[in-house]
């Protein structure tokens, strides 16, 4: 075994390491098109792109970027622009450690991609999903979500995405100690990799299929396929896998006793863990150096714990004061931004409700217009019925005729004219209260909501609460008055259906309650001297009673 891995530490030696070069041609590129470009969608997908690429290199930059792509992605209303900068943002985030924070911005991601029917972006939301309960240890809860989005990209026929499905499940059936539903799935990323152009799974892959191999002991095979994954990553600049590559060999180096190749490879680990700027990677790398030299070199193994400590100190603070100023600032843009929509979203309900209002009292008029337009064609067709009558007669009652036509004619109008008076003029008394009560506190909620305005651009939140909850109270009063008015029209409209004659259910406490108040309401109408007071005693205990309503 020894010879086999000699020979592989011979090979490692000529890789070649221009990724990180052209990645750098690539950064300057896009900050050179960020400087002359216009605010628009391009500057927010060169923003993202600047994420992307340092992502596994610079995670404060990788952040930086993000928040930037974020706030002009909603300053222009660019849906696509915010759902991507979610997306980095928190892949960056789960790549510091910071899972909470990063769960929370892809579920915001993938509200978004719900709501604009982003479905690639929603297949890529469920495998960041799935990486961060990996990282977390919810093996099974990641399992679910990088099938779901395999699931996902392969009813569209995008298998060139769900490479990276398949890679994260056999990674996450690997830790489950699924080997061979591990090795099934890291065998059909292979060769979707090679047929699909997917590279930049690769590398990631290569480790889990060394790690299968290591598992059944077969050595050789397992460095081979590090020494894949090592070339995969050099090439495409992901020293986040090549850092896992080099120490995996170095532990198979120490596990055969060459400690020098151990070292070696364990430093360039190291090297590639700076690289990514990820503070647990160096961390690692950096404490198994120490074991490595606690008794051959001790001042050496108290530089790396030394090194150790602040790699974690940097993990913890997540990169340095400034990425902690930045995330200050973008939380509070966030909260900012939800209280934005949240007011917004409240200020459109309100125009609903008074749009449906104003409809309530449309259709209100509406239906004694039609009430009236039905009964005065009724009245027309008696009458023209009773004339019919009466010509058939007129022979013998002509005069007689004259007099009954015209005393009908009177008595039929007084009378209609009369129900109706009292039937408007009850229903107007009982419905002015509830309306007096919401046209009342609409117009306070306008002079409270200037007042919020007011004290948000003042920063001051204690009030903004305060005016918050009167604005809410006042609703609720508004909606309890609007509800008494709904009430009495539906009333109305239900006592004026003619009777089929059927007994129902009714509460006769509220009937009895309604006409003994649209009694003294007509009354009043009638005769403004009119007043009375009013005492009711209802048994509650009575319940619903088998009447005819009408």
């Amino acid at each position: 075994m020894k010879k086999l891995i000699s020979l592989f530490l011979i090979g490692s030696l000529s890789q070649p390491c221009f990724a990180q070069s052209n990645q750098q041609a690539i950064i300057d590129s896009l900050k050179q098109e960020l400087s002359i470009s216009k605010i628009d969608t391009s500057n927010v997908l060169s923003m993202v792109e600047l994420v992307n690429q340092y992502k596994y290199t610079n995670a404060d930059s990788a952040l930086f970027y993000a928040q930037q792509a974020l706030i002009l992605s909603r300053k222009i209303k660019f849906h696509e622009g915010e759902f991507r900068s979610l997306l980095m943002m928190g892949f960056a985030l789960s790549l510091a450690s910071n899972h909470s924070r990063a769960l929370e911005l892809e579920l915001k991601a993938l509200r978004i991609s719900e709501k604009y029917n982003f479905t690639i972006g929603r297949g890529e939301v469920y495998n960041r999903l799935g990486v961060i309960y990996r990282q977390t240890d919810d093996i099974a809860r990641a399992v679910f979500y990088h099938k779901k989005s395999k699931q996902l990209f392969d009813s569209l026929h995008n298998y060139y995405k769900a490479v990276t499905s398949e890679v994260q499940i056999g990674r996450a059936y690997y830790l489950m100690n699924q080997t061979d539903s591990a090795l099934y799935y890291c065998l059909m990323a292979d060769n979707h990799i090679k047929r699909y152009g997917s590279e930049s799974m690769s590398s990631t892959n290569f480790i889990t299929l060394a790690r299968l191999q290591l598992k059944k002991g077969n050595v050789p095979l397992a460095l081979s396929y590090f020494r894949q994954s090592l070339l995969a990553g050099y090439s495409s600049g992901q020293y986040i896998f090549t850092f896992k590559s080099n120490l995996e060999i170095a532990e198979i180096y120490q596990q055969a006793g060459q400690i020098d190749s151990c070292i070696y490879y364990a430093q360039k680990a190291l090297a590639d863990a700076q690289k990514s700027n990820i503070g647990n990677s160096i961390a690692t790398v950096s404490i198994f150096l120490s074991t490595m030299y606690e008794k051959s070199n001790l001042s050496l193994a108290l530089k790396y714990q030394k090194m150790a400590l602040e790699a974690i100190q940097k993990q913890n603070s997540f990169g340095n004061l400034n990425s902690m100023q930045n995330l200050a600032v973008f939380d509070e843009e966030e909260r900012q931004y939800e209280l934005d929509m949240t007011q917004a979203a409240y200020q459109n309900r309100l125009k609903q409700y008074v749009m449906l209002a104003g409809l309530v009292v449309f259709l209100l008029i509406a239906s004694f217009l039609y009430r009236n337009n039905k009964q005065k064609q009724k009245a027309n067709a008696l009458l023209h019925y009773q004339k019919e009558e009466i010509n058939r007669q007129k022979v013998f009652a002509e005069k007689t005729l004259s007099e009954l036509t015209s005393t009908q004619s009177q008595l039929i109008q007084s009378e209609k004219m009369a129900s109706l008076g009292e039937l408007t003029a009850g229903i107007a008394h009982e419905i002015q209260n509830p309306l007096n009560f919401v046209n009342n506190f609409s117009e306070v909620n306008k002079e409270l909501l200037n007042e919020l305005n007011d004290e948000i651009n003042r920063g001051n939140y204690q009030e903004v609460k305060a005016i918050a909850k009167d604005v809410i109270d006042n609703e609720e009063k508004i909606n309890h008055h609007g509800k008494r008015a709904d009430a009495i029209v539906k009333g109305m409209l239900q006592h004026s259906r003619s009777s089929n004659g059927v007994k129902e259910p009714t509460d006769i406490n509220k009937l009895a309650d309604e006409y003994l108040r649209l009694s003294y309401h007509g009354l009043r109408a009638k005769d403004k001297l009119f007043n009375a007071t009013m005492h009711t005693n209802f048994d509650p205990s009575i319940g619903l009673v088998n009447i005819i309503p009408q």
